[in-house]
């Protein structure tokens, strides 16, 4: 990393540090902290051009302030919005809309995840455009039901949508840390942005990579820690060999998974490192649990929340089993 991006690190750690509050956003009725919100874009962290008035961020700032947030599962609109925004960027002719982001307004993208694997998914899309309106469901969309910006893509073009045209509605889920929701559009009307990319869906993966990297990495650093203090049979938990060499190999996997998901630039890498980042991370939200033991499954511990974070992103954006068979298909084409 540079200086400067040490420093943004650095940053971002310390007012989480600070002020990151996580059973005390999701039982907000808007599931995150708007002041936090506030001070992460006053930081910088979203990826926008000092020309729309962002702070010039790249994908790597990015990426370095969502794994500070998957460390400490602190609920924020950072990912929608950031995945909106690079969306916006691909396009010409948006600076209203990137300069609305870069003063804190939430932003998503909804699209049909479902299409990663069906072979039919542009003939069958769940939501369908007629003219300048759309019809149909999204369902399972980030900060969905909260976002001022609505990009939707019906598989062929990206459209922004007039949210007077739509109905959301929260979807609840087992990772209450993470705000999905179902969008129903009925004849809502909306302005084609140009033809939809899957670069934009891969640019989402490789940010859910940066941020599950994060939590693992803190669910491992969490599970030394106790090891190191809770004692049984009149040791520490951390000198017994076996229990040495499983949290090295989880280790291995966060390092592993660090290096798949700061190579995700393209197509490919995105895909491997969805499918290696969510495994990584099931594998090791797994091991917390068990290392941890009884205690890890109490309320008032964060390792349930670690695992639930876990199982949900594994699912996020396709399943690994969904990508796994999208490159067996691009391999055999």
């Amino acid at each position: 990393m540079t200086p400067e991006q040490e420093a943004l690190r650095d940053a971002v750690r310390s007012l989480l540090d600070k002020h990151s509050d996580v059973r005390a956003a999701i039982e907000t009725p808007r599931g995150y902290d708007k002041a936090l919100w506030a001070r992460l874009c006053d930081i910088g962290v979203l990826p926008i051009p000092e020309e729309y008035g962002g702070s010039g961020a790249t994908r790597a700032e990015t990426h370095l302030a969502l794994e500070e947030l998957g460390r400490t599962l602190t609920p924020s609109p950072l990912l929608g919005t950031a995945i909106a925004a690079q969306a916006l960027l691909t396009f010409e002719g948006n600076g209203i809309l990137l300069r609305r982001i870069a003063q804190g307004a939430i932003a998503t993208v909804a699209w049909d995840h479902t299409g990663i694997t069906s072979t039919d998914a542009f003939d069958h899309p769940e939501v369908n455009a007629r003219s300048d309106y759309l019809d149909g469901t999204a369902r399972y969309v980030l900060d969905g039901d909260l976002a001022e910006i609505l990009l939707v893509s019906d598989g062929r073009s990206l459209y922004e949508v007039d949210l007077a045209g739509v109905t959301r509605e929260h979807t609840p889920t087992v990772d209450q840390t993470r705000r999905l929701a179902t969008i129903h559009f009925s004849n809502a009307p909306a302005t084609r942005l140009g033809p939809w990319k899957t670069e934009i869906q891969d640019i989402a993966l490789a940010a859910l990579a940066a941020e599950q990297v994060g939590a693992a990495q803190r669910a491992l650093e969490l599970t030394v820690e106790y090891t190191k203090t809770r004692v049984q049979f009149g040791r520490p938990l951390a000198s017994f060999q076996a229990l040495k060499h499983r949290m090295a190999d989880m280790h291995v996997l966060v390092e592993t998974a660090r290096s798949a998901a700061r190579a995700a630039n393209d197509e490919v890498s995105a895909a491997v490192a969805k499918v290696y980042c969510s495994e990584a991370f099931l594998k090791i939200a797994s091991e917390m649990v068990q290392l941890h033991g009884g205690i890890a499954i109490t309320w008032e511990h964060d390792a349930h929340l670690y695992f639930k974070r876990a199982h949900g992103s594994s699912q996020l954006f396709g399943s690994p089993a969904d990508h796994i068979e999208r490159l067996t298909r691009s391999a055999q084409l």
